[in-house]
C-alpha cells in the first residue's frame, strides 16, 4: 500500500489594522490550487491570535500580509510568539507593500522571504516547497 504524503499546511494571516485582503485571498486560492492545505484567518488579526491559530492548526508555514506599514513590528512579533510556542521549524514568509530597504531587517528577524505585488503564485509555492521543514 502506497503511503500518501501529507499536504503542506499554510496559515495566511493579515496582522494589524489593514482591511485590504484581495492579495491574501488570491494567495489562499492559488496555494490551494498548488496542492497545499490553506487556512485564512481574515483581516485585523493580532500577532498573538496568529501564533495561537498556527499552533492549533499545526501549520508548516505562516504567510503574513501587510499593507499598512506596520510590518517591521508585526512580522517579527509573530515570529517571536511562534518561537515561544516551540514552533521553531515553521517557515514564515511575508508579503504586501514592503519597502525593499526593510527586507534585510525582516530576514534577520526570521522572515525567510518577502513576496511583493506581482509575485507569481507558482514562485511562492515553489519557495514554500523548497524551504518548508517537515
Amino acid at each position: 500500500m502506497k503511503k500518501t504524503k501529507k499536504p503542506i499546511r499554510v496559515l495566511i494571516a493579515k496582522p494589524g489594522l489593514n482591511g485590504h485582503d484581495r492579495g491574501a485571498k488570491v494567495l489562499t486560492l492559488g496555494l490551494r490550487d498548488e496542492g497545499m492545505e490553506v487556512i485564512y484567518t481574515g483581516i485585523r488579526q493580532t500577532p498573538a491570535s496568529i501564533a495561537k491559530t498556527a499552533f492549533q492548526e499545526d501549520v508548516d508555514v505562516v504567510a503574513l500580509s501587510c499593507l499598512s506599514g506596520a510590518h517591521n513590528y508585526l512580522f517579527p512579533k509573530v515570529v517571536e510568539l511562534l518561537r515561544e510556542k516551540g514552533m521553531n521549524e515553521v517557515l514564515v514568509i511575508g508579503g504586501g507593500i514592503i519597502p525593499l530597504d526593510d527586507v534585510p531587517s525582516l530576514k534577520e528577524k526570521g522572515i525567510k522571504a518577502i513576496f511583493g505585488p506581482g509575485s507569481a503564485i507558482k514562485d511562492i509555492a515553489n519557495f514554500i516547497r523548497e524551504n518548508v521543514k517537515r
